[in-house]
């Protein structure tokens, strides 16, 4: 399966053009796309409704998007009321059903300056041949190492509950005339998961190593309830690739911020990782991630 994630910068490219059907075209074609920075109802793009817009220039997915941040929008027009929110968050499309979502609003530390913003990871369940995985569209803080730490901290500690805390619902349904389970079966909460998305920090950092684990004599080790950098496990090994360029300092810093990160249980799965560079509809570059979730458990792999 191809999955990539995308931080599309609400539709601006790196030459200042707002432009969300450039960013619809790039993953056109994968198999699950996690975008980061998507908005609903901002001044700066045209009040669109990009979630909306971007699954009608995307018709074949399935889709959910997550708000981490959410204010009033509404407006009074020809004497009624118009009820809007202004949003910014993350979004996921699958072309399998999405089971089922959730939002997961970070930890997050007050600012006197610069400006800070809630940050969110929108948690999707979705059923492949490989059995089914957590699939995550998340955007980490943008400031400091400290808040991302806790962030991740969080998530982390989220993931390992995950089998024992179950999903939506649980349970045998005990009051059928109300149909609160449409008569399915218990909706799973695996611990196979990935994370896609911006996480403004670069390989090595403390951050990366508070996801992957300190292993300086096996590179790749994977733990069961742990996860892998998909471009350090990836069979065909990456080139050298970055996700985002900025003028730091007056040098112009080639870094690597957004990442793949895979449960232990499909590290021997990640067939190749590698990034768009040089794609102009966002300031970051596209992460394309081929993964073998089309083969059943016991059957593919190393």
């Amino acid at each position: 399966m191809k999955l990539i994630s995308y931080n599309i910068q609400y539709g601006f490219g790196s030459d200042g053009r707002y432009d969300l059907s450039r960013a619809a075209r790039i993953v056109d074609g994968a198999d699950i796309i996690a975008l980061q920075e998507v908005e609903r109802h901002w001044q700066r793009s045209n009040f669109d409704d990009q979630p909306e817009l971007l699954s009608r220039l995307l018709p074949d997915y399935h889709w959910v998007y997550g708000p981490a941040f959410d204010m009033d929008a509404s407006e009074r027009r020809d004497g009624g009321l118009i009820n809007r929110r202004r949003q910014f968050g993350t979004m996921l499309l699958s072309k399998l059903p999405i089971v089922w979502s959730r939002l997961h609003a970070l930890p997050m530390h007050r600012t006197l300056r610069p400006l800070n913003t809630r940050n969110a990871a929108l948690e999707c369940m979705i059923r492949t041949p490989a059995g089914p995985v957590r699939v995550l569209s998340l955007h980490l803080a943008h400031i400091a190492v400290e808040e991302r730490l806790e962030q991740i901290d969080y998530l982390l500690a989220e993931h390992r509950r995950a089998p024992s805390e179950g999903g939506p619902w649980s349970g045998a349904d005990d009051e059928p005339s109300r149909n609160w389970t449409h008569g399915e079966a218990e909706p799973e909460n695996p611990l196979a998961a990935i994370w896609l998305g911006d996480f403004n920090m670069e390989p090595g950092s403390d951050e990366y190593r508070r996801i992957v684990g300190g292993t300086p004599y096996h590179r790749g080790a994977a733990y069961i309830d742990g996860f892998v950098d998909a471009a350090a496990v990836a069979i065909e090994a990456a080139d050298d690739f970055h996700t985002h360029e900025k003028i730091i300092d007056g040098r112009l810093a080639k870094r690597r911020l957004d990442h793949c990160f895979v449960g232990g249980m499909f590290a021997g799965r990640v067939r190749s990782v590698g990034s768009d560079m040089g794609q102009v509809a966002s300031d970051h570059f596209p992460v394309r991630v081929d993964i073998d979730l089309d083969t059943p458990p016991g059957l593919g792999g190393r």
